[in-house]
């Protein structure tokens, strides 16, 4: 999806690069068109994931024996992967939008007022389960142990005709995994932008994942739960999926193209591990910015690298420094040409 370089917003591809360049090409009141009714509409659609997590570190995970823990630092607040994909989507100016359930309850209105201060445009439903709770606990290399300790409820009385809505508005759609999601999957039979999905720890087998497999053309994933991610993405390659990116936490990410080409991207070490959750959701966040500036896939698996590293050295799902222009002068100093 091309980017107006004026605005920086995502444009439709019926709609030249350059239009929003400079007004001198077509003149203000096309440009002024051009911006209402093309740039503004193009938004990403993140569908599900928000959680209120409670964040528990430890010098190390707990061992399989009875023990007491006399210090255990720990934060609370917004959560999941929806959150986490769309703050720093938001950061980046991104547009986006997230489409998510919450609870009528303080957590619920606690991550709607969280989203909201920090720029995020939403739409909620209720979920009369009340909303999902997950407790982290992280050791200090950033490895995690989670437990979902409530449940968002498997199907939700989504609004459809909104979702169909947001749909039309929008120029590329991010399925997250979360049960409740599954029942709006028929609506994107005949979407014409890209759908992509995030997989988070599949480990190759399970049949949870298939029907989020089946809907998306572009897939990320984590190694953690795979043997031998190659053959799974080669996988998954097989079955016409046009590209999957694979991250290895630390050991950085690897991405596969529908024509097989491979590409490698080392992880950007971060200066010290703070909080890494929501570090995945950074990494695709930093990808599909690049991806959407339709930018070379190296590129975008560094824009990934950066924004992953800086979530790491952050406490919450999203560095607040997080900026397009820092992006942009971070990549030129650790990637661009000498």
């Amino acid at each position: 999806m091309p980017w107006c370089r004026t605005c920086k917003r995502p444009t439709c591809r019926l709609t030249p690069r350059w239009y929003g360049s400079c007004a001198k090409y077509i003149g203000w009141p096309a440009a002024v068109f051009h911006h209402l009714l093309l740039c503004s509409v193009m938004h990403t659609l993140i569908l599900g994931g928000t959680t209120f997590d409670h964040i528990v570190t430890l010098p190390e995970l707990p061992g399989p024996q009875p023990q007491t823990i006399h210090r255990a630092p720990f934060h609370e607040g917004t959560g999941s992967t929806g959150a986490g994909k769309a703050l720093p989507l938001t950061r980046l100016g991104v547009p986006n939008v997230l489409y998510s359930a919450v609870g009528d309850d303080a957590y619920g209105h606690h991550i709607q007022a969280d989203l909201l201060a920090q720029g995020v445009t939403a739409h909620y439903v209720t979920d009369p389960a009340g909303t999902e709770r997950h407790v982290n606990l992280m050791d200090a290399q950033g490895q995690r142990i989670s437990m979902f300790i409530t449940q968002a409820s498997p199907t939700l009385p989504f609004d459809h005709a909104v979702v169909a809505g947001l749909l039309k508005t929008s120029g590329c759609v991010v399925l997250n995994i979360i049960p409740y999601c599954l029942p709006l999957i028929p609506l994107l039979q005949d979407y014409p932008h890209p759908i992509w999905t995030d997989l988070h720890d599949y480990d190759g087998h399970n049949p949870y994942h298939q029907p989020f497999i089946a809907a998306a053309q572009y897939l990320h994933l984590s190694s953690d739960n795979l043997l031998d991610y190659r053959s799974v993405m080669e996988q998954l390659r097989s079955v016409g999926k046009r590209l999957v990116v694979c991250t290895h936490g630390a050991a950085g990410a690897t991405l596969l193209t529908a024509e097989g080409q491979w590409l490698e991207q080392a992880a950007v070490p971060a200066p010290a591990v703070v909080d890494s959750n929501g570090a995945g959701d950074n990494f695709f966040a930093g990808f599909l910015y690049g991806f959407l500036r339709e930018e070379p896939l190296q590129k975008c698996l560094q824009y990934g690298a950066l924004c992953g590293s800086w979530c790491v050295g952050a406490l919450g799902l999203v560095d607040a420094q997080l900026s397009s222009s820092r992006l942009e002068e971070a990549w030129r100093q650790h990637f661009g040409p000498a």
